[in-house]
């Protein structure tokens, strides 16, 4: 696989784009390369699928896809930090739709503390962390039908 599978999965529809990109995020993890299968995953947890769609159904929201990977003992394969990653997207996204894509990285940025919590954040990026509620609270009003329990399953381990 390649970027490019994602580019004509993408012609082909949110939902199609949303299983390339996992699809190529489990491609990227086989082959030895962790940073660049989270950022795939990344990729397919910000597409817009709409609530009940079959992709949904077979394949949840990746929150847990998320937890597994940082989860694992991989050294230093991982380039740059996580939780800083999705602090600084949720805090900086813009665009159409900017409030679906902010809740989930912060979602996301949740999870991650949970599953690595040795990961600090970055402290030169003031930005005020929202807490659990408040993720749910921005999951159910701009995410999917049945998004924050996946993302609560995913949260909890």
């Amino acid at each position: 696989m390649s970027w490019r599978d994602l580019e004509t999965a993408r012609g082909e529809g949110e939902p199609a784009h949303y299983l390339a990109c996992l699809r190529y995020g489990q491609w990227l993890w086989s082959r030895g390369l962790p940073a660049r299968a989270l950022l795939a995953v990344d990729r397919g947890l910000f597409c817009d699928v709409p609530s009940g769609h079959p992709a949904l159904a077979a394949h949840p929201l990746p929150y847990a896809a998320i937890r597994w990977l940082v989860a694992q003992d991989i050294g230093a394969d991982f380039i740059g930090n996580p939780r800083v990653h999705y602090q600084h997207l949720a805090d900086r996204v813009r665009g159409g739709r900017e409030h679906r894509v902010r809740w989930r990285a912060w979602a996301a940025w949740a999870v991650v503390r949970a599953a690595r919590p040795d990961w600090p954040a970055d402290p030169r990026h003031e930005v005020r962390e929202p807490d659990l509620g408040e993720i749910r609270e921005g999951l159910l009003r701009h995410g999917v039908a049945g998004e924050p329990a996946t993302w609560a399953a995913a949260l909890g381990g």
